[in-house]
């Protein structure tokens, strides 16, 4: 059975549809979208190898021809030489304004691809077909494109919605439970922002979520939902969408102190990120002291990343993560906002952290490596 998600944005609203075999009906569900019957597909090479011959084949039978872009997977591809080449593929492709092009992997894929499609004639249709559970809960909805720079992370982008989102819940067996786990980081993000309710059901569900289709597209639809409402109330994130960036602070510095690598995939960053907001939120009076060790406990019993520690290798100091985090887009007149939170479920977005609690927190976190 599939359910649906409606985000409401007016005549750019879409529907997130969340269910099994949806690949295999990609056919009947995108035709109705076209003006004539071919798409254009970038994937990346991991996900080619698995999936991209039956979504071809989808394709095929519902009378679509489509042609394809292969490229490496990976946080390195997010840039600007994969976007140059993404966007020169479509210009040789003669893609128009009326035809959609399908972002066909995890976030990396949707973020870059849809970026694409931004800037593309000033703006052609993407469908997205997330195949990460990171993409699936987070990425793929809500319209975020962009790509990396050498500063820091997503500051080059635009805010382009796509016209329909399909998340297979089969794929994900196909994912590492490395992968697997990144994108549970996200998951856990939902609870931990606004819904206690969300988090205590992670809590008795989320070690079966692997292996139970059911119990895993519940986890997808409840994210999901509360990712289009938060959304609809602000699109361009001037309001209440920062909430969804808890975590991501911390999260961002680490990644780009990791070059963007293999080291520290994004979704274990949001983990360790929400670990440590919630920690820096305890010592500043803002919530009890057993909320982030109920955090931590969780991240533990799904066997993930939680702390500085557990990221493998050589970090810069805690006075240069605090100036990586300098180059957050949320950064607003040269001050940085953070989102803490009161308790479990309740995150607020503030600007009133003082600088010498986060460095003694990142110091203290280094110094137990």
């Amino acid at each position: 059975m599939t359910d649906a998600v409606h985000v409401p944005l007016g005549d750019r609203a879409y529907d997130v549809r969340i269910g099994p075999a949806l690949i295999h009906e990609a056919g009947q569900h995108i035709t109705p979208l076209l003006d004539r019957p071919k798409v254009w597909i970038v994937t990346e090479r991991t996900v080619a190898g698995h999936h991209l011959g039956d979504l071809r084949n989808a394709l095929r039978a519902s009378g679509i021809t489509a042609e394809a872009l292969i490229l490496e997977p990976g946080e390195g591809t997010k840039n600007w030489v994969n976007l140059e080449k993404t966007v020169d593929w479509l210009l040789s492709e003669r893609v128009e304004r009326r035809d959609i092009v399908i972002a066909f992997g995890g976030g990396v894929i949707g973020d870059l691809v849809g970026f694409a499609a931004a800037i593309h004639r000033r703006g052609i249709r993407f469908v997205q077909i997330p195949t990460s559970l990171l993409a699936q809960v987070d990425s793929s909805v809500g319209g975020k494109t962009g790509i990396n720079a050498a500063q820091g992370k997503n500051l080059i982008g635009a805010f382009h919605q796509p016209t329909l989102v399909l998340a297979d819940i089969d794929v994900l067996g196909t994912l590492t439970p490395r992968d697997f786990l990144a994108g549970y980081g996200e998951v856990a993000k939902y609870g931990l922002l606004g819904d206690t309710d969300f988090f205590k059901w992670l809590e008795q569900n989320g070690p079966a979520l692997a292996d139970d289709p059911a119990l895993r597209q519940e986890a997808i639809r409840r994210s999901v939902q509360m990712k289009a409402d938060i959304v609809a109330r602000d699109e361009t994130e001037q309001g209440d969408r920062a909430l969804l960036n808890l975590g991501h602070t911390f999260c961002h510095a680490l990644e780009a102190a990791t070059g963007y690598s293999d080291r520290l995939l994004h979704g274990e960053g949001v983990a360790i990120g929400c670990a440590l907001a919630f920690e820096l939120s305890s010592r500043l009076g803002l919530c009890s002291q057993e909320d982030p060790s109920r955090v931590r406990a969780h991240l533990a019993q799904m066997g993930m990343k939680r702390d500085i520690t557990d990221i493998a290798g050589d970090l810069p100091n805690a006075e240069d993560l605090l100036a990586l985090m300098g180059q957050d887009k949320k950064v607003v007149a040269g001050q940085l906002r953070f989102i803490l939170a009161r308790g479990i479920g309740e995150a607020f977005v503030t600007a009133d952290v003082p600088q010498d609690a986060v460095l003694a927190l990142l110091t203290e976190q280094l110094a137990n490596r």
